[in-house]
């Protein structure tokens, strides 16, 4: 429980140094919100996984987001709003279309460090408190099992309905963002 807490605080810290980008010029900032690219993280209970699949167990309801340069933005949204990015009709740029890299982070009981797998995720399924998602293994091994876990994914860029005024990313709505 203390790594899920320590998880959850290393995220909690993420989104609160992020700073907010209110000073920037016009012309600045249209072009920011044109490059700003989000990562997102989901943090669970416990994972539990096969030669395909990966589910996180008692998976928290909000997904983190976050970007780098030249904006920075930071969040949460709801898991309805993070599954619809997966939707094949929010535009070219969506994880339907282009599955995203993730980097796997589990603690294992009596492990040195967390065990560290890189996948790309396609098809999350939400069954009760936890999501599913199908797997492909690009490095490392996969844990079959283990205590609290992170799952930190590859950006996404604006045009897949994702970034400032989007589910409450960004200007304006609720959330961290240009205001």
């Amino acid at each position: 429980m203390t790594t899920r807490r320590n998880v959850l605080a290393a995220a909690a810290m993420i989104a609160a140094v992020a700073p907010l980008t209110s000073g920037l010029s016009t012309a600045t900032a249209a072009e920011a919100q044109n490059t700003a690219q989000l990562m997102f993280v989901q943090t669970a209970d416990d994972l539990k996984a096969d030669n395909k699949t990966l589910r996180l167990v008692n998976v928290g309801q909000q997904t983190l987001y976050f970007s780098d340069r030249p904006v920075r933005i930071a969040g949460h949204m709801t898991m309805p709003a993070y599954l619809d990015e997966w939707k094949a009709g929010a535009g070219p740029d969506n994880f339907a279309n282009d599955p995203p890299n993730a980097t796997l982070s589990v603690y294992e009981p009596g492990g040195k460090e967390n065990a560290l797998a890189v996948v790309e995720i396609s098809h999350p399924v939400v069954e009760g408190n936890d999501i599913v998602y199908n797997y492909k293994l690009i490095e490392g091994p996969m844990p079959k099992a283990g205590g609290a876990t992170a799952l930190f994914i590859d950006w996404i860029g604006v045009g897949g309905g994702v970034g400032p005024g989007f589910h409450g990313v960004g200007r304006g709505y609720r959330g961290v963002g240009w205001r």
